[in-house]
């Protein structure tokens, strides 16, 4: 986006500033962006994970969505107790729209947000990317033409008074949808959820997998029981061929992807990790029942079974 001088706005510049400050990196409004994608997906109930696997309707009902999931993620800066408010939200006093649009900048603008505070947002699953910022609706930064709804939206130069919480984040990772067309098939050819979600963990290593993922592969209501290291779960059988599968929830395996150099899962998320045995003072190693472990090269050949990760089981 090109960048201009904002005009003085004090009320959109205390939204801005009291949602920086309780999300400066983006990540809880990323979390809200993923979150909303994939709940419209119901991947446990109906397997799909794209946005073009929606019906009209669905894509449509998103910016609903997005507006309670923001307002849930964020009751710390959005004030439910504001009663007669006309807008969405009530932040710091000031009335505020929400508003989502699948296309960038084309936000319809109903009447009743002329002249108002607009927290306006556009995300792409595909892309992996969302952005997030405030602008006032003023007549200037709307367009002179309406719908026979009275409905606008902004003017070029409204697009350029956006006062951009983030813009062109990046979305917590939707794995299924960025594998290539080989991949995907192999994963999703088993019949049964256990085969697909080991099959992933199998073919996918040292990226975040999300709960929503295993959910979508695995369909059915205890689908994390799908990891267990239980003798028929993802862990047991690919710790077999050489394979250690960290989960976020845990601080301990949270360490051992650390100690590993590998990118660290967060809550809910899983990362499957190809090891082999390694000397002591190599750099990236952890020990592991009693020995030192690397992440496999590309094309390396495992020949031992990978060892088991730490207990996090209360009292152990």
């Amino acid at each position: 986006m090109p960048l201009v001088e904002l005009e003085p706005d004090p009320a959109r510049d205390q939204v801005v500033g009291v949602f920086s400050k309780a999300d400066p990196d983006g990540t809880r409004a990323a979390a809200v962006f993923r979150a909303t994608y994939d709940q419209l997906y119901d991947g446990q109930h109906t397997g799909r994970f794209r946005w073009d696997q929606l019906f009209k309707t669905e894509k449509t009902h998103y910016g609903t969505l997005l507006e309670i999931n923001l307002r849930r993620e964020f009751d710390d800066v959005i004030d439910d107790t504001v009663e007669g408010h006309a807008l969405d939200y009530s932040i710091c006093g000031h009335d505020v729209d929400c508003k989502f649009s699948q296309s960038l900048g084309l936000w319809m603008l109903p009447p009743e947000c002329f002249g108002q505070l607009l927290l306006v947002a556009w995300a792409d699953d595909s892309k992996g990317t969302w952005c997030l910022g405030v602008v006032r609706a003023t007549e200037p930064n709307r367009r002179s033409s309406v719908n026979r709804d009275g409905k606008t939206q902004l003017s070029l130069p409204g697009r350029q008074q956006i006062a951009w919480l983030h813009y062109g984040a990046n979305l917590p990772p939707n794995v299924l949808l960025s594998l290539d067309a080989l991949t995907l098939e192999r994963v999703l050819a088993p019949r049964s959820g256990q085969a697909r979600v080991t099959e992933l963990l199998r073919l996918v290593t040292e990226r975040r997998i999300g709960r929503n993922t295993i959910a979508t592969l695995a369909q059915q209501d205890d689908y994390m029981a799908r990891l267990r290291d239980n003798g028929n779960g993802a862990r047991t059988k690919l710790r077999e061929i050489g394979y250690l599968i960290p989960g976020g929830d845990y601080e301990a395996h949270r360490a051992v992807a650390r100690k590993l150099g590998a990118e660290v899962p967060s809550p809910g998320e899983v990362i499957s990790l190809k090891v082999v045995p390694a000397e002591p003072d190599a750099p990236w190693t952890v020990e592991l029942e009693g020995r030192h472990w690397r992440l496999a090269r590309d094309g390396e050949p495992v020949t031992e079974s990978a060892p088991k990760l730490p207990d996090v089981r209360k009292g152990r």
